[in-house]
């Protein structure tokens, strides 16, 4: 077994899983278009703590209505903490990362996590990794290599953060789906939502001059951006963990690829960038490469 593979609970409702894997793919696109475009105008910081907060809020609410005072219970405190710093930290690089280059190239990049797992779980696990898996291993990342080849725009010290996501974004995946059997779904996402807010509070505070500009500016349009923000991270996160606890991970990573195509689509439609063809081929190499090492995953286990 690779690290890729940690179950959640027994296959409940595999399709209703992937639905909600499908629906959190397009809500992440929308919301990095949302959040692309507002970095033009607001800081990383107050764009993201506005985004914890409202999610720590709008959770709140939930489990108070769902589970009462009881559902703010957590047996495992020490991963819901690291869930959410890992959360924020990957929300930061993200940002950094679309203010230099392009959506569904940057989507691409992030993807290659499941592939790194793989990768990784030889060296950690002391597992065999037979020579297939290898060559989907190098072939996802030659297809990182191609989306950011020299004459791309994207060759230089810029795709050292969206990399640095990628492997961060690896270890929430894991984190994730190990929390999606041990809690419930409501109070994990408080607690991402309540932890990335105060981690970045300090530095919100730093900055309280913005936030009192932008509500004497009472921009109707930015600010309904910002509520949109967290309303699609909170419910995206949200079908992630609940379809985590449906079925296996391995069975759901493919996907998690159309993430890309909804990346593309968002990046055509509110940026006018499309992929260009050596791109295409590159985010195209990381997808089947990701989605062939799940699909051995699946078959390894059957």
């Amino acid at each position: 077994m690779s690290c890729v593979i940690i179950e959640g609970m027994s296959n409940k409702n595999p399709s209703a899983a992937i639905m909600m894997i499908v629906a959190s793919t397009l809500l992440f696109s929308a919301m990095d278009a949302a959040t692309k475009y507002l970095g033009g105008f607001l800081s990383v910081v107050f764009v993201l703590w506005t985004r914890y907060t409202l999610q720590a809020a709008m959770m709140a609410a939930v489990v108070l209505n769902a589970r009462g005072v009881s559902g703010f219970r957590t047996a495992h405190p020490r991963f819901q903490a690291l869930r959410g710093l890992l959360l924020a930290t990957i929300s930061v690089l993200a940002f950094f990362s679309m203010r230099q280059m392009p959506l569904a190239e940057f989507t691409a990049i992030i993807m290659l996590s499941p592939v790194l797992i793989t990768a990784c779980s030889g060296w950690l696990l002391n597992e065999r990794i037979g020579r297939l898996r290898w060559l989907l291993v190098w072939s996802g990342f030659l297809g990182t290599i191609i989306v950011i080849r020299p004459g791309s725009g994207l060759f230089g010290w810029v795709v050292i953060v969206p990399l640095l996501a990628m492997v961060v974004s690896s270890a929430y995946s894991l984190i994730t789906s190990r929390l999606a059997v041990l809690e419930n779904p409501y109070t994990t996402q408080f607690y991402s939502g309540f932890i990335g807010s105060a981690l970045l509070l300090p530095l919100m505070l730093l900055e309280r001059d913005e936030l009192l500009s932008f509500i004497a500016s009472a921009d109707v349009g930015k600010a309904s951006l910002l509520l949109l923000i967290g309303v699609l991270g909170t419910v995206g996160h949200l079908l992630l963990i609940m379809a985590f606890s449906k079925a296996g991970t391995s069975s759901l990573m493919p996907f998690t690829y159309a993430q890309i195509g909804f990346a593309a689509l968002m990046s055509w439609l509110f940026f006018s960038h499309a992929p260009d063809f050596w791109a295409w081929v590159g985010m195209a190499m990381i997808a089947a490469s990701g989605g062939a090492t799940a699909w051995l995953s699946i078959r390894r286990k059957t």
